[in-house]
């Protein structure tokens, strides 16, 4: 039987409590019957009474019925038993039928229980119609309305217990799934700050700190003979690493890059062109081409950025003897194009060492080149490479402008 049983329904508190005092409530008024001489023996009624009540308070004092199916069906036997003799006392018994469907309906499985609730029902209307000697349709009303109102209430209650344990399970998964997602989105958002940094760090910093070195180590070359061109070499050091400060602020706090503060993106690049000149010995010209526009400030920011970054791996690994930028404003779209005339290098073989793991130095193809490749994809636009050994080096990027850009024509710098 505990195989046909299905998990148990839990009851509330205060209808356990109203369960209780129902069968209590009942065999005390058939006793108080008895003894008013109205229905049965008072002494047979009183001890019929009493063993059911013993029975049945033993019920909730035996953990193996609330846990076991053969257990709850050996105490709803013993409690039946009892109760055929109040039936067989008083014939008052057959209102103790009525909490006996409640207590065969959620202790015994759902087939079992019904079985149960109609034997039970079977042996009120029996013993009703012996006491009241007369067979018909009215002594059986009540026991089977009493049954079919039991079931009803039983199996409406576990269905919606059912529906409220469904419902649960899913607020349970739906929290998980939030929490999940909440951890993904922090750690998405954790490696997306720390890719930025990564990438301002190559762009800045990196770029920066390798100027430094190399203005350094001309100051120590001019040393002793040359002490004023030495002077003027640890001045622009000084000067970058002050820019080197002031772009690290400003990079930590996601702010726009200081060349871009107060200047256009062909000024900063400008720029850029001279100090890269002026501090590695290499000749950079800048090229503007088309008619100028304001562009977005994210579109400026990967720009610079990006010149920044090709401009760097040209003086520290091209050993090139020019380079050239070259910004276009077209229809829709603005591109930049930095080239050099230096010992270039096999982007396949870059871009396979980076998918392995590998740090990708060593080359123009260090990390700046997945750097400036995420810079342009994050802003929906595009970038390539051409390059090979002795032949220089080519980065062109094209990035979409909301609101077009004007047809091409020259501009010199």
């Amino acid at each position: 039987m505990a195989t046909d049983r299905p998990r148990t329904t839990p009851v509330a508190r205060v209808l356990r409590v109203c369960l209780h005092l129902l069968v209590a409530g009942l065999l005390a008024l058939a006793v108080v019957r008895a003894l008013a001489g109205r229905d049965g023996d008072p002494a047979a009624v009183a001890a019929a009474a009493t063993a059911m009540a013993a029975v049945y308070a033993a019920g909730p004092l035996i953990g193996a019925v609330g846990r076991s199916g053969r257990a709850a069906a050996l105490w709803l036997a013993l409690l039946g038993v009892t109760w055929v003799g109040v039936l067989v006392a008083t014939p008052d018994g057959v209102w103790v039928a009525f909490p006996l469907y409640f207590l065969e309906l959620h202790l015994l499985g759902r087939r079992a229980g019904v079985a149960a609730v109609g034997l039970t029902a079977v042996a009120a209307i029996v013993a009703y119609s012996a006491h009241q000697h007369t067979v018909g349709v009215a002594p059986a009303i009540g026991p089977l309305l009493g049954a079919a109102f039991a079931v009803a209430t039983v199996f409406g209650y576990q269905a919606l217990y059912r529906e409220s344990e469904e419902r649960r399970r899913l607020i349970d998964e739906l929290t998980a799934a939030r929490a999940d997602l909440a951890t993904a989105h922090h750690a998405a958002g954790v490696l997306a700050e720390r890719e930025r940094l990564a990438r301002e760090i190559h762009d800045t910093l990196a770029q920066s700190l390798t100027s430094i070195q190399l203005l350094l180590r001309a100051a120590q070359r001019a040393l002793p003979e040359r002490t004023e061109a030495a002077g003027e070499y640890v001045e622009q050091a000084r000067q970058a690493a002050q820019d080197n400060l002031d772009e690290a602020r400003r990079f930590v706090r996601a702010l726009t890059p200081p060349a871009l503060e107060s200047d256009t993106l062909p000024v900063a690049l400008e720029r850029l062109c001279a100090t890269t000149s002026v501090r590695s010995g290499l000749p950079v010209r800048l090229h503007v081409l088309g008619e100028r526009v304001p562009l977005p400030v994210p579109h400026e920011v990967a720009l610079l950025r990006i010149a920044q970054s090709a401009l760097g791996n040209t003086v520290r690994h091209a050993g090139a003897g020019r380079a050239e930028v070259t910004l276009s404003f077209m229809a829709g779209e603005v591109a930049l194009d930095v080239v050099d005339d230096g010992a270039g290098f096999d982007p396949e073989a870059v871009r396979t060492r980076s998918a392995a793991g590998g740090d990708g130095g060593g080359g123009e193809g260090g990390y700046g080149l997945p750097s400036m490749r995420a810079r342009a994809r994050a802003l929906g636009g595009s970038f390539a490479v051409e390059s090979a050994p002795g032949e220089g080096t080519a980065l062109a990027v094209l990035l979409p402008v909301p609101g077009g850009a004007g047809e091409a024509k020259e501009e010199p710098s």
